[in-house]
């Protein structure tokens, strides 16, 4: 049986997601305030998902993990230069940190991975940040997006080590080789799916 939630939170209204799928219990990404939404919910989380390390995906990553014992898998280790706290203190004048947290498996090199015994594929489509990863999961036909691709949108590319051209080409090559019923849930606004970005999303002419 597949239950699938959203949680939004943050100055960024930033979207989580709670998969529970047969045993596996599977968070993706961790806004501010998802621990106390899935604690509230009476949740038990086995695996955290990482789409990317910037700060509003990842402010709760740390009171997930310790609150329930989850698994952190990411690009990277965890890394202050992908947080861009840093650059968000300068550029408001508010300074914060976000919570370390232990990547305890790092996906840099894997093109598939296996969780909760489930087999995912793996897609890295930097542009938008460096560690950028979308999460397919075939059998369900979800894929997890974060800031790569929304509906009529793409991820900003004006941070570090953004580039447009980058994340434009990383998108035709591998999103949208998906079919086109795949839904795509992203880090950020409404789902959509690959058929209607393939046809509608003004920045993929």
């Amino acid at each position: 049986m597949l239950n699938l939630t959203s949680f939004t939170g943050g100055i960024a209204e930033t979207n989580g997601y709670f998969l529970e799928w047969g045993s596996a219990r599977i968070v993706v990404d961790a806004p501010e305030g998802m621990a106390d939404w899935l604690t509230t919910r009476g949740a038990a989380v086995d695996v955290l998902l990482l789409t990317h390390q910037h700060f509003d995906h990842v402010m709760d990553a740390a009171e997930i993990q310790n609150r329930f014992g989850a698994r952190v898998f990411a690009f990277a280790p965890f890394s202050r230069d992908l947080t861009l706290e840093r650059l968000y203190a300068m550029g408001t004048g508010s300074p914060f940190l976000v919570d370390e947290f232990t990547v305890d498996t790092v996906l840099a090199d894997a093109e598939t991975a296996s969780f909760c015994g489930n087999e995912w594929e793996l897609m890295h489509i930097p542009g938008h940040s460096p560690d950028s990863l979308c999460f397919f999961q075939p059998e369900l036909g979800i894929v997890f997006g974060g800031d790569v691709l929304f509906l009529d949108g793409v991820g900003r590319t004006d941070f570090p080590n953004g580039s447009s051209s980058q994340l434009i080409a990383g998108i035709k090559s591998k999103l949208l080789q998906l079919p086109d019923a795949t839904q795509v849930l992203p880090g950020h606004g409404p789902a959509t799916t690959i058929g209607r970005e393939r046809e509608e999303n003004p920045f993929l002419d």
